[in-house]
Formats: structure tokens, sequence, C-alpha cells
């Protein structure tokens, strides 16, 4: 088992009377359907659909709520959130709290609240002492592995979710809800066909670690060009994994690399 320091998430807890009413006109999940307890990875867009953040949202209570957000997001995505919340009787407040990450748990841990998916576990306030065995990158990894995107400020308002492929995750997006921000684009895409781009997971074996936000090569007959967007890397003993935005039509039998280099990348799957 790994026990990891999620250093790099923030806790902001949203709570009040009008916390659930408030959420549910922002974000692309339904909060409505999260009882007590549940949790789901959901996304806030800007009006024009692209996504200002990604988190985690916990339902700890009927009035009140958990945000796991990547500490880079804040504190513009935080700002977006609460943009339109002086009506509501709500608050925002960043929680001084530990976050430990376990993957493969084979044992009882307890903690103020325990959120668990696939073969992973995430400890709000661990009530004793942890011994961490493993760097915060091992949570990065399995989350591109397992697909969920990890949005940070180097591509922060530039995708709308189903780039990202959160359409395929958990309870990420409702298109049966009624309105939020950027609720439009978000339905075009799915029922409309507007949206032309997805996900892509690659691997190389390679010490070098690419920029967020840059580019990757495609081999052309006239040679290589640079194509589509770098969202996270993670170099882990020497094997690069990357999570690459490119068109929804790209397929195993193209060749990728790195750009202005001989490393080339495999294209393990895509989620859309």
């Amino acid at each position: 088992m790994s026990i990891i320091s999620l250093e790099q998430y923030r806790l902001i807890e949203i709570a009040g009377i009008d916390a659930e009413k408030y959420l549910q006109g922002q974000l692309t999940c339904d909060v409505t359907k999260l009882a007590l307890g549940d949790h789901t990875i959901t996304a806030h867009c800007d009006p024009k659909g692209k996504m200002t953040s990604i988190f985690r949202l916990i339902r700890i209570e009927s009035d009140q709520f958990y945000v796991m957000i990547h500490h880079s997001l804040l504190p513009t995505g935080l700002d977006q959130l609460k943009k339109y919340a002086v009506f509501s009787k709500v608050s925002f407040t960043e929680l001084n709290a530990q976050l430990v990450g376990l993957i493969d748990e084979d044992s009882e841990f307890s903690a103020q609240v325990c959120v668990k998916f696939t073969n992973r576990c995430i400890l709000i306030n661990p009530e004793s002492a942890v011994q961490f065995n493993a760097d915060f990158t091992l949570w990065d990894l399995a989350d591109i592995q397992q697909g969920y995107p990890i949005l940070t400020d180097k591509t922060q308002g530039e995708f709308i979710p189903q780039a990202l492929n959160l359409q395929t995750l958990e309870q990420a997006i409702s298109f049966q809800k009624g309105c939020y921000i950027g609720q439009e684009t978000v339905a075009r895409a799915k029922y409309r066909g507007a949206n032309k781009r997805a996900m892509f997971v690659f691997k190389a074996d390679t010490d070098l670690t690419p920029d967020i936000g840059g580019e990757i090569e495609m081999r052309l007959e006239s040679g290589w060009r640079a194509t589509g967007t770098i969202i996270s890397a993670v170099n882990f003993e020497g094997i690069l994994w990357l999570q690459v935005v490119l068109n929804q039509d790209t397929h195993q039998e193209l060749l990728f690399r790195l750009p202005n280099s001989e490393v080339s990348l495999k294209l393990l799957n895509s989620a859309h």
C-alpha cells in the first residue's frame, strides 16, 4: 500500500443554507443527487464553457460540502466559483487540512472523512499519525493511468469538459440537470457534436519531462508537425506519462514524439 501526502491539493469548505442551490447553478454535476458522504469529480466553467477548475466535490452535510482542488488553480478557480455568491447565503473557507492518499489500501485508517474510488482512498484529517512511503507524483501517476484529468493553471480556462473526457467519469457531468454556468456549450458538444477533441494518454522511456501547456509532434509524410496540448506530465522511475488533448480521430497507427527529440511516444488509450 502506498501512503502519500497530497500536498498538491487544497481543501475548501462551502457551507450555508444556499450551498446546494448555489453549487447546482455553478457546477457540471448534479449536486442534488449527492447523498451525505457521496462525492464526484466535477468541473466549474466560465460562461463560454471553458473550465476554470476541476475538483472532487464531497457532500459532508445537507448544507456543507468539501472541495479538493489542485493548489495551482487557486486563487483564480475559487474566485470564479465565488463570483455570483454575493446574494446567496453561502460561505467559502480554505481549511488547514491534512490530505492523505492511499493506493491499494489493505488496512483501515480512521479519519474525519474517507473518500474511496477505484483502488484509492483520500483521508481528510486522519485521527492518528501516518507514515508516508511514496511521493505525491505517484498519486498524479494514478490519475493519468486511470483517466482522471489533472488540470493546472497552465491550461486553466482553455478546454471544455468533454475535451478532457469528463463525460466518462463518475457523475462529473449531468445532461439532465437545470442551467449552470457554461451549460449551453457543454450540451452543444454532446448533442451537436461540437467538441472535436479528447484527452489521450502517452508514455515513453525517458528522463525528460516536457512543459505543461506545450505540444508534442506527430509524424506526417512531409516530416514532423507540432500538435496537441500537454495538460499533465509525470516522470516516474524513468518512464514519462503524459495527458495530451488531441483531435478525437487520433488513432494508434500514428507516430508521435517529444518536440525536437528522438523520444518516441506510445499512445496508450483515450477514454472518449
